[in-house]
């Protein structure tokens, strides 16, 4: 199949970029959308042209590293999909398809469709570890979780940190990253000794670097490839008031 594609090309973070027209021919439908993309790069690099610049890991869904707008929708129309396991046959070759970066101001472009996403990383810093003991491991079962503690801690710890709900926000929000990170440590019992501390300390870093406002449009919910529910914001929430009321 032939693909006509529409790539935003940006040669670095303080040039200006536009979007650049391509046609891509030997696609199959069981191609990811990277796959794809390599095809058109081994075109580009056989004419003696740049290829397009794109981030991408392990290729199987959970690095977080292959974030980018595909039609105007965060990691493209798959459902709970990474857009490295979005597949060629989701997309009607008659319809051009529009490839952008993450748009965000914590998120500026290095080069095409790669950002830099160390934003991110400033936040679990701010507060992503827990107080323990270090020593021997301890005995399986020691410390006893009631099972739906757990099941909210798995479900927040699937984050793989992509971006999306970021770039999908209006607002331009980490809370839903960050409620996820914030989440998994402080429905466990080892993360209670800094779970409203943590939830403040977070929140606060993540306004510093200029996310913006959580106004709950849920559109962070909507594109998120591993489904971490809006309600994780609302457990966040609670922990940053918390924080609040014993500080005062």
């Amino acid at each position: 199949m032939k693909y006509r594609v529409r790539v935003w090309r940006q040669t670095g973070p303080t040039a200006k970029g536009k979007l650049v027209d391509y046609e891509i021919d030997g696609v199959t439908a069981e191609m990811s959308f990277l796959e794809m993309l390599d095809v058109l790069n081994e075109r580009l690099q056989l004419e003696g042209d740049d290829p397009v610049a794109f981030d991408h890991d392990c290729r199987e869904g959970i690095c977080g590293a292959c974030g980018v707008m595909i039609d105007g929708v965060a990691h493209g129309p798959g459902k709970a999909t990474t857009t490295c396991q979005l597949h060629m046959r989701q997309f009607d070759p008659a319809d051009p398809i529009v490839v952008e970066p993450w748009r965000a101001a914590p998120f500026p472009v290095l080069r095409d469709l790669v950002v830099d996403r160390t934003a991110l990383d400033r936040v679990i810093e701010a507060g992503g570890y827990i107080s323990t003991r270090a020593g021997a491991a301890p005995d399986a079962h020691a410390l006893p979780v009631p099972k739906p503690d757990a099941d909210s801690a798995f479900e927040a710890a699937a984050c793989i940190g992509c971006g999306a709900c970021v770039a999908a926000c209006p607002n331009g929000s980490s809370m839903l990253f960050t409620a996820a990170k914030a989440t998994h440590l402080g429905v466990l019992p080892q993360g209670q000794p800094e779970r409203y501390t943590r939830a403040r300390d977070m929140v606060e870093t993540q306004d510093d670097l200029g996310f913006g406002g959580c106004t709950l449009t849920g559109e962070c919910a909507a594109v998120c490839p591993k489904g971490i529910p809006l309600s994780t914001i609302s457990r966040l929430n609670h922990d940053v008031l918390s924080a609040a009321l014993r500080a005062g």
